[in-house]
């Protein structure tokens, strides 16, 4: 008897043997039971999630004819009757898959149609099941739409795509789409464990983790591994044999390489490279464990720094034999290396491809970190103690500088040195000091307060620094500078006029628009936009309303203050003023220059921004733009998305 892989052997009969999908069961399980059927149904995922098997099991959902014969549409098929073991078994006439890879045109979609309008042979439903339907030609979606849109109540449709972004709108439209997300690793290493005990192959918890981790999501990759890694282990599946297999770094390399970098020993990061490189362990391997292991590190510290506790007692996990080591040194590494190490991890496996040797890629892009190690920074924490977070980092230490002496009232103009001779002042001195010419400023003569408008008489504190409060600062405050303000023993607060808005203040808004919406805001930008859609302005017109911000109103008069003063023409005021006026506001427009923080144009554009934030995070959430980014190392291309 031949034998059947793990990945067909235990592939799911019903929705109770389902993995990892439990939001597409309870709505496929619920429409069954109310009998609230859909004629077409589409199943993204990525590969090996269960898409051909939730469309199997539910084909025998709706032609399960129960033990004795008797069924009806269930949600549970008894697996035992003769439509239930014909799916299985891929013989059931009602039942017909086409792979669209390989039946991407338009003969074999008609041909396919034909068979629409006759009723079933043996079961209550057809169902065309199309798997990878993303491959099928433009001719071929079109020829199917009429069909799939308006379908015999006999006919259910089932589609299966791993890109569902190259699947017409058309056909979208048309279906019910359920997206099958990838499984985590504790999911897949679950089954894989369950799987194991019935088989009865002895199997090490850390070994199912990399199996479960190396499966990326993909459970029919994570039994095809474990096949593979029996076969390997001679029927047994040890960490050691599945890590040779895997090609995986060893976590204990990957531990004695962030211990080195978080205590600053690039000897010990050198010869574990070299370590790496004579085991012939992989170099992208060693990154992409290193940057497991430090995302994990930075979950324990933002967690211990919440709950204000020590990192051991927050990783203490004794499923995981790695979380003592990962919270040791959590509490060894500060936070802002952790996450400046990910960075460089996840950009350095990008480098590994440019460098002629990958170990000295791997070896350069360790160093890198030490290379931005703020220079006099103790290496190592306090394990024991409650985790906080590092102390702000000084890397400029400030000198004591001894004040000049006072200048003869006659002294002669400074000679400068040649540049022949700085070097050697330079080497003398271990600080640099930049000279600087400070004109002799004579005080002038007190004035009479009474020449000063009446006002509030305001006391004057002396200008010393107590030298307890600024230890590296007494000696910085030169006598000639303090003589005036010890002299003067109070002053006579004058009144100021405060000017509200002025050209500088208009530059400044200009360089960095801001948005502060008021309640006049949310008027004018109603009227404009009513204006604009009934197209009563245009060009000028327009941008003057979109550009300008209505400050106040009155029942036969509007103030708008705009920024620019090219917009503020006698022709386009008037315009605009009988565009209100034919709109039923019979009032008169007065303009101001000044600054603008709430105009329609601004929040047009906050609106746009918006938009574009959101039609960015969309592309980046979604499943097959992240597996591309992931595994193929695809990127974006800048300001090609665009929202609708």
């Amino acid at each position: 008897m031949s034998y059947l892989v793990l990945a067909r052997k235990y592939r799911p009969r019903n929705f109770t043997e389902m993995v990892g999908q439990d939001h597409v069961v309870q709505a496929l399980t619920n429409a069954l039971t109310t009998r609230r059927l859909h004629h077409a149904y589409l199943f993204t995922g990525t590969r090996g999630v269960g898409k051909t098997t939730v469309s199997r099991i539910l084909a025998k959902s709706l032609n399960c004819q129960g033990v004795d014969g008797q069924g009806g549409i269930t949600a549970t098929p008894c697996g035992v009757c003769q439509a239930c073991t014909d799916i299985d078994s891929g013989r059931f006439v009602d039942y017909t898959e086409l792979d669209a890879a390989s039946n991407r045109g338009v003969d074999e979609v008609q041909a396919l149609l034909e068979q629409a309008v006759y009723k079933p042979v043996q079961g209550r439903f057809k169902v065309f099941m199309i798997d990878e339907v993303h491959m099928l030609t433009n001719t071929a979606f079109n020829a199917m739409l009429k069909t799939l849109e308006e379908p015999p109540e006999y006919l259910k449709f089932v589609l299966a795509t791993t890109d569902p972004q190259k699947v017409p709108v058309t056909v979208l439209s048309r279906c019910l789409q359920f997206n099958l997300r990838p499984m985590a690793p504790e999911t897949i290493r679950e089954h894989l464990t369950k799987v194991l005990e019935v088989e009865q192959v002895s199997a090490e918890v850390q070994a199912l983790r990399l199996l479960a981790r190396a499966a990326r999501g993909s459970m029919r990759d994570a039994l095809s591994l474990t096949d593979q890694a029996i076969a390997f282990g001679s029927g047994q599946l040890q960490e050691a044999t599945v890590r040779q297999m895997l090609g995986s770094v060893d976590r204990s390399y990957v531990f004695r390489l962030i211990e080195a970098l978080a205590l600053g020993d690039g000897k010990t990061v050198v010869e574990t490279a070299e370590a790496l490189r004579l085991n012939g362990l992989s170099a992208a391997s060693t990154l992409e464990e290193m940057s497991t292991v430090l995302q994990r590190m930075a979950v324990v510290q933002i967690l211990a720094q919440a709950a204000g506790t020590t990192t051991a007692s927050v990783a203490d996990d004794d499923s995981d034999p790695e979380a003592t080591d990962t919270a040791r040194l959590a509490a060894l590494m500060p936070m802002d290396e952790t996450q400046l190490l990910y960075s460089i991890c996840l950009h350095g496996r990008g480098d590994l491809g440019l460098a002629p040797d990958e170990y000295a890629a791997l070896t350069m892009v360790l160093l890198r970190l030490l290379a931005f190690k703020p220079k006099g920074q103790v290496a190592g924490g306090v394990p024991d103690q409650a985790y906080a977070p590092p102390a702000e980092k000084k890397t400029l230490i400030s000198s004591p500088v001894t004040p000049p002496a006072p200048a003869p009232p006659a002294a002669k103009p400074a000679v400068l040195q040649p540049w022949e001779d700085a070097p050697a002042a330079l080497a003398a001195s271990p600080v640099m000091a930049v000279a600087t010419v400070v004109p002799t400023v004579t005080p002038p003569a007190p004035r009479n307060a009474s020449a000063f408008p009446p006002g509030q008489v305001l006391p004057v504190r002396s200008g010393a620094i107590p030298a307890e409060s600024a230890p590296n600062c007494e000696q910085n405050t030169t006598p000639a500078r303090m003589e005036p303000a010890q002299a003067a023993t109070e002053i006579v607060a004058i009144p100021v006029h405060t000017q509200t808005e002025n050209r500088a203040d208009t530059v400044a808004a200009a360089a960095a628009p801001v948005l502060v919406p008021t309640e006049d805001g949310d008027f004018w930008h109603a009227t404009v936009q009513q204006l604009i859609k009934g197209e009563a302005i245009t060009a000028m017109v327009r941008e003057l309303a979109l550009q300008s911000q209505l400050v106040a109103r009155d029942t036969d008069q509007w103030i708008l203050r705009l920024e620019r003063e090219s917009l503020n023409q006698p022709s386009t005021r008037d315009r605009l003023t009988g565009a209100l006026q034919a709109a039923g506001f019979g009032v008169k427009l007065v303009v101001e220059i000044g600054r603008v923080v709430d105009s329609p144009g601004r929040r047009n554009a906050a609106a746009a921004a918006q938009r574009q934030l959101g039609a960015e995070k969309i592309i980046f959430d979604d499943p097959f733009v992240q597996t591309m980014m992931r595994d193929f190392g695809a990127k974006i291309v800048p300001g090609s998305i665009k929202p609708l």
